[in-house]
């Protein structure tokens, strides 16, 4: 890859939040809008391939926290399980009608079914309810949209959503939601008055931090949160396949399709013109995340052990369901130890831009911070380090589960989830599409950022408005287990081979058709 530097290993994570700078922060007044954030897909609350669950998003889960969450505004996706495709639905639909287990009889019929729920799906949000968007005024406080990288989120306003949309075709063999980002993004963006269809992610932010008549507080927003990048690295797991971004089409909304992954240099000369933006937003706190390891979703599992021992590389990765004695290199997708690393070392460079932008913005005054999620998915790696001791770094340490965690048997880990019909016996981080937290997963994203709110300053009140809290603040995790049906009640016919993933993805190339709408 041209533009990056080996590393002997891993980047360290930055301990500080404050990045080793202190600022004076102005809090005269209180800003009208407590919580804003932008991002992907990680920030949107998406899940099983689907954004669906967005009241119990990472920023939602930290409203319900500030004592906010009723004045916290997200989009919603009611019908057939979101966009684009519910693989929990899609599992449990199955499960009802055929059981744990789909017999070789029943094979046609069960095909005929999932086209048939596809159709529907397809159907619902092409030609159907779901097509009709909801005139939205007031701006979302989660900004965020699945599938979106750094162009994005400068780029896309409603009225380029709107451009982008097909005329629906009901297409009989690649029954997927045709541009199903852009439907969801509708949801998102304000739509009235028609000036507001113009606005970004990223102004329609700029627009909340100007909302501070009659607060006596100099910004509209209290926390922004910023956390993207992750798409601009993501598809090299999720497709399989590692293209490196060029220094022609990288920052184009049409010709950016064509890579999976973005230099650093790319990179960085696009996270210089987001941050540009940010910087200009009236928010009194922002909090950056870094960027995760992306080899570490157990979407692409590493098969035929460790390279050496103390790596942190499998020679090849593939799907989870395809076993270390069935994996043909020759056959099944991949990608090879060495596209692994280079994707990691990218990121890494990554991260280390965004340090130095916090870093850079400190020193100018703002009171900006660093939330290391990539050093977050580091401690929580299963196969790469907690069950690896020879390949942990000096600066490795387990990441220790709220109590609430550690008492569900078993506790949760970032293996691929699998049940035995009647209960989850591994996994428990990522939802069904390998890539996206589940509820409880979000959780710990959520307690993250709480901890950096509280090394702001912010102030969290209980569900009331007005009793304030003390520290520690801690996420209710009891709430959230209540809520998770995949850690509850994983569907039964998931089983610990994965085997109706596996026959999904073949018998109708699910994973590539959802997979290619992110």
């Amino acid at each position: 890859m041209a533009g990056a530097v080996r590393r002997e290993g891993p980047r360290a994570p930055e301990a500080d939040p404050k990045v080793g700078v202190d600022v004076s922060t102005n809090r005269a007044g209180n800003p009208r809008h407590r919580l804003v954030a932008v991002g992907d897909s990680l920030t949107q609350g998406f899940q099983s391939a689907a954004i669906f669950n967005t009241p119990l998003s990472y920023p939602a889960i930290v409203a319900h926290e500030l004592g906010c969450l009723p004045d916290f505004r997200y989009p919603l996706y009611g019908g057939f399980g979101g966009l684009p495709f519910n693989l929990e639905l899609f599992l449990r639909d199955l499960e009802s009608r055929y059981g744990r287990t789909v017999d070789w009889w029943e094979a046609p019929l069960a095909l005929f079914r999932a086209r048939s729920v596809m159709d529907r799906v397809e159907d619902y949000w092409e030609r159907g309810p779901g097509r009709t968007v909801p005139s939205t005024t007031a701006i979302m406080h989660n900004l965020a949209v699945f599938g979106w990288d750094l162009r994005d989120a400068l780029s896309k306003s409603a009225d380029e959503c709107r451009k982008r949309i097909d005329v629906p075709k009901d297409n009989l063999v690649n029954q997927v939601v045709q541009n199903a980002g852009e439907r969801a993004a509708l949801r998102v963006l304000p739509t009235r008055p028609q000036a507001a269809g113009a606005l970004t992610q990223l102004s329609a932010a700029a627009e909340l931090g100007k909302d501070t008549e009659g607060t006596g507080a100099k910004h509209g927003i209290e926390t922004l949160i910023v956390f993207l990048g992750a798409n601009n690295a993501l598809r090299a797991v999720t497709e399989l396949n590692v293209v490196w971004s060029e220094d022609s089409g990288f920052d184009s909304l049409d010709d950016k399709r064509r890579f999976t992954v973005w230099q650093p240099k790319h990179f960085t000369s696009e996270l210089r013109k987001v941050a540009a933006e940010v910087a200009a937003i009236k928010a009194r706190h922002v909090i950056w995340c870094t960027v995760p390891h992306v080899t570490i979703a157990p979407i692409a599992r590493g098969v035929a052990g460790k390279v050496q021992p103390g790596s942190r590389y499998y020679p090849y990765y593939t799907r989870p369901w395809i076993k270390d004695r069935d994996f043909d290199a020759g056959r099944d997708p991949k990608i090879t130890a060495d596209e692994a690393r280079q994707v990691d070392e990218a990121i890494d460079e990554y991260n280390d831009a965004i340090t130095a932008t916090v870093r850079a913005a400190r020193k100018n005054g703002k009171d900006w911070y660093l939330l290391e999620t990539c050093g977050l998915m580091d401690r929580l790696a299963s196969r790469r380090y907690a069950e690896d001791p020879q390949a942990r770094p000096d600066w490795w340490q387990p990441y220790p589960l709220p109590s609430a965690l550690q008492a569900l048997s078993p506790p949760p880990n970032s293996h691929f989830l699998a049940g035995d019909g009647e209960r989850r016996t591994d996994g428990g981080l990522f939802s069904l599409d390998g890539v996206h937290p589940t509820t409880v997963g979000y959780g710990i994203l959520a307690q993250e950022v709480i901890n950096v709110m509280r090394l702001a300053g912010v102030r969290f009140f209980r569900p009331d408005g007005d009793t304030l809290r003390q520290d520690p603040v801690l996420v209710d995790f009891d709430r959230l287990i209540r809520h998770d049906t995949l850690v509850n009640r994983p569907p039964g016919n998931l089983g610990s081979s994965l085997k109706a993933l596996g026959w999904a993805d073949e018998a109708l190339d699910l994973f590539r058709r959802v997979f290619s709408l992110l």
